[in-house]
């Protein structure tokens, strides 16, 4: 099924969106905790691991297979919207 070109616009608009704030999440898990703050979260203990050094080896994988389940639910909802499901 096609979409006409203001519903495909619309479409991408949405599917950029949902990128860019996913896209953040990661950096600020990745980056953000795993590098510029791990000595700020490394007064905290998780588990009996620094938090800062928890999150560069473990959360941020965690936090990435979360991100893609996320992404899958959220691309699903917005084919259903625009109808172009399967």
């Amino acid at each position: 099924m096609s979409l006409s070109p203001e519903k495909a616009k619309a479409y991408w608009r949405e599917n950029l969106g949902i990128i860019s704030v996913y896209l953040v999440i990661w950096f600020v898990a990745s980056y953000g905790f795993g590098i510029l703050l791990v000595d700020q979260l490394d007064a905290i203990q998780f588990f009996g691991f620094p938090l800062g050094f928890w999150f560069a080896q473990q959360g941020s994988i965690f936090i990435f297979v979360i991100l893609i389940w996320a992404y899958v639910y959220s691309m699903n909802k917005l084919d259903e919207k625009y109808d172009v499901h399967e």
